[in-house]
């Protein structure tokens, strides 16, 4: 485990636009980090933001989607270019053995490659990607080296199944049996696939996003029914997320005032 003062300055070794206003930025960097688990990475002169390694194996790297200052100047690096890297931290997935179904919205599908990476058998895990439209789905030809059934939804049906991917997740789920559910998404999205693998009685770890400052477990901006995501998580088995007050219902800002998701 990292501590805090730890920080690495690495040179970005390849820039990869994912979608629409994502991209992946990989780097060397000399550290083990398991599926699931995030970094702490610094824009110099910009901010410092968390971010799930969406690979593990070889060049590590992160997968960036724009919505703010520091995300924009990440996704606007180029090779060569210089960022701060500490961590891993948190606990990331913890994968046991048997049949897995990983199901993703959005950028969450980087929290979830690394562990089809980590399982590597491609008739042991089914990958469900779900995106608001076709230009966001990412990770698509990865998922498919890793996976020999790979599912495709969008909300606006502009590809594959329309709808969302915990709605496609259910048709399967109908007809499949799955040893463990892994997912990572929007945490109204997570809500729902928690309440989808209660009713199939299939054990779950979900990955939560929530706004971290320290990744150590010491502010408490991340703080979720007194669970430290950043500390406790990202990573949670599906039976400490069962009725949970804050839960897919509520969040805390950058000033740590709690808002409606």
């Amino acid at each position: 485990m990292s501590h805090m003062g730890e920080q690495h300055i690495v040179a970005i070794d390849k820039v990869i636009k994912e979608g629409a206003g994502i991209t992946t930025l990989r780097f060397t960097y000399d550290r083990d980090i398991a599926p699931g688990q995030f970094l702490m990475v610094w824009v110099p002169g910009v901010d410092e933001v968390p971010m799930s390694a969406s690979f593990i194996y070889g060049a590590k790297g992160v997968s960036v989607k724009e919505v703010g200052e520091a995300t924009r100047a990440l996704s606007s690096l180029q090779v060569g270019d210089k960022i701060g890297v500490r961590g891993p931290y948190g606990k990331g997935y913890e994968i046991s053995p048997g049949k897995a179904l990983i199901v993703g919205g959005g950028t969450g599908m980087a929290s979830l490659m690394p562990a089809a990476d980590f399982i590597g058998d491609r008739g042991r895990v089914d990958i469900m990607i779900g995106a608001r439209g076709a230009s966001e789905l990412i990770f698509v030809e990865r998922a498919r080296r890793l996976s020999q059934e790979v599912h495709l939804s969008t909300d606006d049906g502009s590809l594959g199944f329309k709808g969302t991917v915990v709605q496609m997740a259910r048709l399967h789920m109908e007809s499949k049996r799955y040893d463990m559910v892994l997912g990572c998404g929007p945490e109204r999205m997570l809500e729902a696939l928690l309440a989808l693998c209660q009713e199939f009685g299939t054990p779950c770890q979900l990955s939560l996003e929530r706004y971290m400052k320290c990744g150590v477990g010491l502010c408490g901006s991340c703080a979720l029914d007194g669970i430290r995501v950043c500390a406790d998580g990202p990573v949670l088995p599906g039976d400490r997320l069962v009725g949970l007050s804050e839960f897919g219902k509520s969040k805390r800002d950058e000033s740590g005032l709690r808002i409606k998701l």
